[in-house]
């Protein structure tokens, strides 16, 4: 098998390497080292032949997950005897770019059943030994450690079958930095449960703003009545009296116009002077020196990949044609309508085969309920932008603690810097 000189020449060259961070029971437990993958691992080309397995996809960033949890049905097909067997700590490569892993992505298999991945764009191997810990491993693999080695080796438009073209005897070469002497392996498994300790507060952390939404979403669904009726099930007690809901269509309640056009080379990455965010049919495209609304609006998505998402924008900025601007009419409080147009699922309203979207024409027909008291509708709208408010906060605390952990493994690893010297 064929070995590039860049890749044999790193083979031979273990070299010093000191992280910014230890634990202290490993301060002096000398400088770390690096063994390529193919001393401490072997590729893994076991197929599945007769055995009952679980066939399993991936998804970047997440891991292996089975095919009928992202599919909701098995696609193995007649290819599934071909397909190459993961034991538990096995790892599988899948050769398909992605943005955030443009070389491909490797997931540990953590599961004690036989599982199974596609041989076609997989590539599968195993630790020979005690080490390196697989978990540490895995760690090491998700700050793209085999990213930055292997961009040296793919040609640009390398693909076979729609993978890139990896030789394997390249992966092989990768050098894995690992503590040496004889407390090598209670550091990596100190690195791996610290790690995996600050990924269960990530976990917790993102199952209490999935909470918060999922209550949000029911609480909607309470106090704005049901298609067809005009009593909302969950009403505040200073308006239980006020009588139903008066029927209306949509344009009764707001002017809906679709916005101005601005040409690709007017928009701005970045918002650099006097420049205001310019929103289309996806959310905010960048920033432009003009604006075609000064307030509070709701933005509804016309065109595109969100179409019919909601999205409420305030102060100066650009709507362009890909979005409908939706202006209350008098008695109608702004924050109320772009509630109520998120709750509405605009979307299957859509026209059009190869790119559907919305037009004002269809949307103004579309039926609504509203109370008579503007007062009922700040308080629905109080309601949910506190519950909104709270929703952001925990979320910028799930951001926090993601960053906190990219930090951890930038100082509980060695540089990539020392790593490519």
């Amino acid at each position: 098998m064929r070995m590039s000189n860049k890749a044999a020449r790193k083979q031979d060259d273990k070299l010093a390497l000191t992280p910014k961070l230890r634990f202290p029971e490993f301060r002096d437990a000398g400088e770390w080292t690096t063994e390529t993958l193919g001393s401490v691992a072997k590729i893994s080309t076991e197929k599945v032949g007769k055995n009952t397995c679980i066939p399993m996809s991936i998804t970047s960033g997440l891991g292996l997950v089975s095919q009928m949890e992202k599919f909701g049905r098995i696609i193995a097909g007649n290819s599934y005897a071909n397909y190459l067997l993961l034991k538990k700590n096995d790892f599988a490569y899948n050769k398909s770019a992605t943005k955030e892993y443009p070389e491909g992505f490797i997931a540990l298999y953590s599961g004690d059943e036989l599982a199974a991945v596609p041989n076609s764009i997989f590539t599968c191997f195993r630790i020979k030994g005690d080490s390196p810990v697989p978990q540490y491993l895995n760690y090491l693999l998700l700050g793209n450690l085999h990213g930055r080695w292997l961009r040296n080796f793919i040609e640009v438009g390398a693909r076979a079958h729609g993978s890139l073209s990896i030789d394997e005897d390249d992966l092989l070469a990768l050098p894995v930095p690992l503590p040496s002497g004889q407390t090598s392996l209670p550091e990596q498994q100190k690195i791996a449960d610290c790690l995996s300790s600050v990924d269960e507060l990530i976990s917790a952390q993102a199952r209490k703003v999935d909470a918060l939404k999922t209550h949000k979403k029911g609480l909607m669904q309470q106090l704005f009545p049901r298609e067809g009726e005009t009593q909302p099930r969950l009403r505040f007690p200073e308006f239980e009296n006020d009588g139903e809901w008066e029927p209306k269509t949509l344009v009764d309640v707001c002017r809906m116009q679709a916005g101005k056009f601005v040409s690709a080379a007017d928009i701005k990455e970045k918002n650099e002077g006097e420049l205001f965010p310019c929103y289309g049919g996806n959310g905010l495209r960048g920033f432009t020196s003009t604006h075609t609304n000064d307030g509070v609006y709701p933005l509804i998505g016309r065109q595109g990949a969100l179409c019919g998402n909601v999205k409420l924008a305030s102060g100066r900025f650009h709507a362009t044609e890909h979005a409908v601007v939706a202006t209350p009419n008098q008695g109608v409080d702004e924050v109320y309508l772009y509630y109520l147009l998120d709750l509405l699922n605009l979307n299957r309203f859509a026209t059009g085969q190869a790119q559907p979207g919305l037009s004002v024409d269809v949307l103004e027909k579309v039926p609504v309920a509203i109370p008579h008291n503007e007062s009922e509708q700040q308080r629905i709208a109080t309601c949910l932008s506190s519950l909104d408010d709270l929703i952001a906060a925990q979320t910028q605390k799930l951001e926090a603690l993601k960053t906190h952990k990219k930090g951890l493994m930038q100082q509980l690893f060695p540089s990539p810097k020392e790593l490519d010297a």
